[in-house]
Protein backbone atom coordinates (compact mmCIF):
# COMPACT_ATOMS: atom_id res chain seq x y z
CA UNK A 1 0.00 0.00 0.00
CA UNK A 2 1.59 3.25 -1.11
CA UNK A 3 1.64 6.24 1.20
CA UNK A 4 0.76 9.72 -0.01
CA UNK A 5 3.61 12.14 -0.25
CA UNK A 6 3.46 15.16 2.00
CA UNK A 7 3.55 18.70 0.69
CA UNK A 8 7.00 19.13 2.20
CA UNK A 9 8.32 16.26 0.09
CA UNK A 10 7.25 17.94 -3.15
CA UNK A 11 8.64 21.29 -2.03
CA UNK A 12 12.01 19.72 -1.28
CA UNK A 13 11.93 17.75 -4.54
CA UNK A 14 11.17 20.92 -6.48
CA UNK A 15 13.98 22.79 -4.73
CA UNK A 16 16.41 19.96 -5.47
CA UNK A 17 15.36 19.93 -9.14
CA UNK A 18 15.99 23.69 -9.38
CA UNK A 19 19.36 23.23 -7.68
CA UNK A 20 20.40 20.53 -10.17
CA UNK A 21 19.17 22.63 -13.09
CA UNK A 22 21.02 25.72 -11.83
CA UNK A 23 24.22 23.71 -11.25
CA UNK A 24 24.35 21.54 -14.37
CA UNK A 25 22.41 23.65 -16.86
CA UNK A 26 25.14 26.26 -17.46
CA UNK A 27 27.78 23.52 -17.26
CA UNK A 28 26.01 21.56 -19.99
CA UNK A 29 25.88 24.66 -22.19
CA UNK A 30 29.63 25.20 -21.72
CA UNK A 31 30.40 21.57 -22.60
CA UNK A 32 28.26 21.74 -25.76
CA UNK A 33 29.71 25.06 -26.93
CA UNK A 34 33.26 23.82 -26.42
CA UNK A 35 32.72 21.57 -29.46
CA UNK A 36 32.06 24.49 -31.81
CA UNK A 37 33.53 24.32 -35.30
CA UNK A 38 36.67 26.34 -36.16
CA UNK A 39 34.49 29.28 -37.26
CA UNK A 40 32.11 29.04 -34.32
CA UNK A 41 31.46 31.71 -31.72
CA UNK A 42 30.55 32.01 -28.07
CA UNK A 43 26.80 31.52 -28.45
CA UNK A 44 24.25 29.29 -30.13
CA UNK A 45 23.57 28.22 -32.82
CA UNK A 46 26.72 26.17 -33.28
CA UNK A 47 28.69 26.54 -36.48
CA UNK A 48 29.80 22.97 -37.01
CA UNK A 49 31.18 20.41 -34.58
CA UNK A 50 34.87 19.79 -33.91
CA UNK A 51 37.56 19.51 -31.25
CA UNK A 52 39.45 22.47 -32.71
CA UNK A 53 39.22 24.58 -29.56
CA UNK A 54 40.62 21.85 -27.35
CA UNK A 55 43.75 21.81 -29.52
CA UNK A 56 43.86 25.62 -29.31
CA UNK A 57 44.24 25.40 -25.55
CA UNK A 58 47.84 24.29 -25.95
CA UNK A 59 48.77 27.15 -28.28
CA UNK A 60 50.41 29.48 -25.80
CA UNK A 61 50.58 32.43 -28.14
CA UNK A 62 46.81 32.34 -28.59
CA UNK A 63 45.12 31.54 -25.30
CA UNK A 64 47.85 31.78 -22.69
CA UNK A 65 49.87 29.18 -20.85
CA UNK A 66 47.08 26.71 -20.17
CA UNK A 67 49.34 23.66 -20.17
CA UNK A 68 51.84 25.19 -17.74
CA UNK A 69 49.17 26.53 -15.38
CA UNK A 70 47.31 23.21 -15.42
CA UNK A 71 50.46 21.25 -14.56
CA UNK A 72 51.34 23.71 -11.80
CA UNK A 73 47.87 23.43 -10.25
CA UNK A 74 47.94 19.64 -10.57
CA UNK A 75 51.34 19.35 -8.88
CA UNK A 76 50.35 21.88 -6.24
CA UNK A 77 47.10 20.05 -5.51
CA UNK A 78 48.88 16.71 -5.11
CA UNK A 79 51.50 18.19 -2.76
CA UNK A 80 48.84 19.97 -0.71
CA UNK A 81 46.81 16.75 -0.58
CA UNK A 82 49.76 14.71 0.71
CA UNK A 83 50.80 17.29 3.32
CA UNK A 84 47.21 17.79 4.48
CA UNK A 85 46.64 14.05 4.96
CA UNK A 86 49.92 13.46 6.82
CA UNK A 87 49.70 16.52 9.09
CA UNK A 88 45.98 16.08 9.80
CA UNK A 89 46.47 12.43 10.70
CA UNK A 90 49.46 13.19 12.92
CA UNK A 91 47.55 16.00 14.64
CA UNK A 92 44.55 13.75 15.16
CA UNK A 93 46.78 11.19 16.86
CA UNK A 94 48.48 13.87 18.97
CA UNK A 95 45.25 15.47 20.17
CA UNK A 96 43.92 12.16 21.45
CA UNK A 97 45.91 12.91 24.57
CA UNK A 98 45.49 16.19 26.38
CA UNK A 99 48.60 18.33 26.65
CA UNK A 100 49.34 21.80 27.90
CA UNK A 101 48.39 24.42 25.35
CA UNK A 102 46.24 22.07 23.27
CA UNK A 103 43.38 24.57 23.13
CA UNK A 104 45.67 27.39 22.02
CA UNK A 105 47.25 25.24 19.31
CA UNK A 106 43.80 24.21 18.04
CA UNK A 107 42.45 27.76 17.81
CA UNK A 108 45.63 29.02 16.15
CA UNK A 109 45.33 26.23 13.58
CA UNK A 110 41.74 27.02 12.62
CA UNK A 111 42.02 30.82 12.93
CA UNK A 112 42.79 31.20 9.22
CA UNK A 113 39.26 30.05 8.39
CA UNK A 114 37.83 33.34 9.66
CA UNK A 115 40.48 35.58 8.07
CA UNK A 116 39.58 36.77 4.54
CA UNK A 117 41.46 34.69 1.97
CA UNK A 118 42.69 37.76 0.10
CA UNK A 119 44.39 39.05 3.26
CA UNK A 120 46.14 35.71 3.78
CA UNK A 121 47.49 35.76 0.24
CA UNK A 122 48.44 39.43 0.50
CA UNK A 123 50.26 38.89 3.79
CA UNK A 124 52.26 35.95 2.42
CA UNK A 125 53.11 37.88 -0.74
CA UNK A 126 54.30 40.88 1.30
CA UNK A 127 56.36 38.67 3.60
CA UNK A 128 58.16 37.05 0.68
CA UNK A 129 58.75 40.49 -0.83
CA UNK A 130 60.21 41.85 2.43
CA UNK A 131 62.51 38.84 2.73
CA UNK A 132 63.48 39.18 -0.94
CA UNK A 133 62.28 35.66 -1.70
CA UNK A 134 60.81 34.65 -5.02
CA UNK A 135 57.14 33.74 -4.94
CA UNK A 136 56.24 30.46 -6.64
CA UNK A 137 53.66 27.68 -6.51
CA UNK A 138 56.00 25.39 -4.52
CA UNK A 139 56.72 27.96 -1.80
CA UNK A 140 54.44 30.94 -1.22
CA UNK A 141 51.34 29.49 -2.88
CA UNK A 142 51.86 26.14 -1.16
CA UNK A 143 51.94 27.87 2.22
CA UNK A 144 48.87 29.94 1.36
CA UNK A 145 46.88 26.87 0.35
CA UNK A 146 47.89 24.92 3.45
CA UNK A 147 46.43 27.68 5.62
CA UNK A 148 43.14 26.81 3.92
CA UNK A 149 43.25 23.01 3.71
CA UNK A 150 44.87 22.07 7.03
CA UNK A 151 42.12 23.51 9.28
CA UNK A 152 39.50 21.49 7.40
CA UNK A 153 41.65 18.37 7.59
CA UNK A 154 42.19 18.86 11.32
CA UNK A 155 38.48 19.31 12.00
CA UNK A 156 37.65 16.15 10.05
CA UNK A 157 40.27 14.05 11.83
CA UNK A 158 39.25 15.36 15.24
CA UNK A 159 35.67 14.29 14.52
CA UNK A 160 36.85 10.87 13.32
CA UNK A 161 39.01 10.16 16.35
CA UNK A 162 36.32 11.38 18.75
CA UNK A 163 34.16 8.50 17.47
CA UNK A 164 37.00 6.01 17.30
CA UNK A 165 36.59 3.03 19.63
CA UNK A 166 39.86 2.47 21.49
CA UNK A 167 38.79 -1.09 22.28
CA UNK A 168 40.18 -2.16 18.89
CA UNK A 169 43.63 -0.88 19.84
CA UNK A 170 43.47 -2.46 23.27
CA UNK A 171 42.52 -5.80 21.74
CA UNK A 172 45.45 -5.61 19.31
CA UNK A 173 47.89 -4.85 22.10
CA UNK A 174 46.50 -7.66 24.22
CA UNK A 175 47.33 -9.97 21.30
CA UNK A 176 50.93 -8.77 21.33
CA UNK A 177 50.88 -6.09 18.61
CA UNK A 178 53.34 -3.24 18.96
CA UNK A 179 52.29 0.40 18.78
CA UNK A 180 53.38 0.59 15.11
CA UNK A 181 51.58 -2.65 14.21
CA UNK A 182 48.43 -1.41 15.92
CA UNK A 183 48.61 1.84 14.00
CA UNK A 184 49.28 0.14 10.68
CA UNK A 185 46.96 -2.85 10.87
CA UNK A 186 44.13 -1.52 13.06
CA UNK A 187 43.89 2.27 13.12
CA UNK A 188 44.77 3.05 9.49
CA UNK A 189 42.37 0.50 7.91
CA UNK A 190 39.50 1.78 10.05
CA UNK A 191 40.02 5.47 9.34
CA UNK A 192 41.24 4.89 5.77
CA UNK A 193 38.03 6.19 4.11
CA UNK A 194 38.25 9.36 6.20
CA UNK A 195 41.85 9.90 5.10
CA UNK A 196 40.75 9.53 1.48
CA UNK A 197 38.10 12.17 2.14
CA UNK A 198 40.67 14.51 3.69
CA UNK A 199 42.95 14.02 0.69
CA UNK A 200 40.15 14.67 -1.80
CA UNK A 201 39.06 17.73 0.16
CA UNK A 202 42.62 19.08 0.27
CA UNK A 203 43.19 18.56 -3.45
CA UNK A 204 39.87 20.14 -4.41
CA UNK A 205 40.35 23.19 -2.22
CA UNK A 206 43.85 23.74 -3.61
CA UNK A 207 42.96 23.03 -7.24
CA UNK A 208 40.14 25.60 -7.19
CA UNK A 209 41.69 28.23 -4.91
CA UNK A 210 41.85 31.73 -6.36
CA UNK A 211 41.93 34.37 -3.63
CA UNK A 212 44.88 32.99 -1.67
CA UNK A 213 46.85 32.49 -4.89
CA UNK A 214 46.23 35.92 -6.36
CA UNK A 215 48.80 37.84 -4.33
CA UNK A 216 51.24 34.98 -3.75
CA UNK A 217 51.64 33.31 -7.13
CA UNK A 218 54.22 35.61 -8.65
CA UNK A 219 54.71 35.57 -12.43
CA UNK A 220 53.50 31.99 -13.02
CA UNK A 221 49.76 31.53 -12.76
CA UNK A 222 47.90 28.61 -11.30
CA UNK A 223 44.93 27.33 -13.31
CA UNK A 224 42.24 29.46 -11.59
CA UNK A 225 44.35 32.58 -12.15
CA UNK A 226 44.90 31.63 -15.78
CA UNK A 227 41.18 31.11 -16.30
CA UNK A 228 40.45 34.50 -14.76
CA UNK A 229 43.00 36.11 -17.05
CA UNK A 230 41.49 34.35 -20.05
CA UNK A 231 38.04 35.77 -19.33
CA UNK A 232 39.40 39.27 -19.91
CA UNK A 233 41.10 38.70 -23.27
CA UNK A 234 39.72 35.52 -24.85
CA UNK A 235 36.60 35.79 -27.01
CA UNK A 236 36.55 32.31 -28.52
CA UNK A 237 35.13 28.88 -27.56
CA UNK A 238 38.62 28.00 -26.27
CA UNK A 239 37.41 29.33 -22.92
CA UNK A 240 34.55 26.83 -22.96
CA UNK A 241 36.96 24.05 -23.92
CA UNK A 242 39.06 24.95 -20.90
CA UNK A 243 35.98 24.72 -18.68
CA UNK A 244 35.16 21.30 -20.11
CA UNK A 245 38.70 20.00 -19.53
CA UNK A 246 38.91 21.25 -15.95
CA UNK A 247 35.48 19.82 -15.16
CA UNK A 248 36.52 16.45 -16.62
CA UNK A 249 39.65 16.46 -14.45
CA UNK A 250 37.56 17.20 -11.36
CA UNK A 251 35.20 14.31 -12.11
CA UNK A 252 38.20 12.06 -12.75
CA UNK A 253 39.63 12.86 -9.32
CA UNK A 254 36.27 12.18 -7.72
CA UNK A 255 36.01 8.85 -9.55
CA UNK A 256 39.49 7.80 -8.44
CA UNK A 257 38.61 8.69 -4.86
CA UNK A 258 35.37 6.69 -5.00
CA UNK A 259 37.24 3.68 -6.38
CA UNK A 260 39.88 3.98 -3.67
CA UNK A 261 37.16 4.27 -1.04
CA UNK A 262 35.45 1.14 -2.40
CA UNK A 263 38.71 -0.81 -2.36
CA UNK A 264 39.36 0.16 1.26
CA UNK A 265 35.82 -0.80 2.25
CA UNK A 266 36.10 -4.14 0.45
CA UNK A 267 39.37 -4.98 2.20
CA UNK A 268 37.84 -4.06 5.55
CA UNK A 269 34.85 -6.31 4.94
CA UNK A 270 37.13 -9.28 4.19
CA UNK A 271 38.88 -9.06 7.51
Amino acid sequence: MSRERSRGFYLLAGFFALFVLFLYGPLSAIVILSFQGPDGGLTFPMNGVSVHWFAALFEQQRVGDFKGSFLRSLQLGLVVMAVTVVVSFAAGIAFRRRFRGAGLVFYLAVASLIVPSVLIGLGIGLLFSMLDWDTAWYSSVLGAHLTWTLPFGLLIMFAVFNRFDRAYEEAARDLGASAWQTLRHVVLPIIGPSLIGVGLFGFTLSYDEFARSLMAAGVENTLPLEIYGMTTNITSPALYALGTVTTAVSFLIITISIVAFSVVQRRRSRR
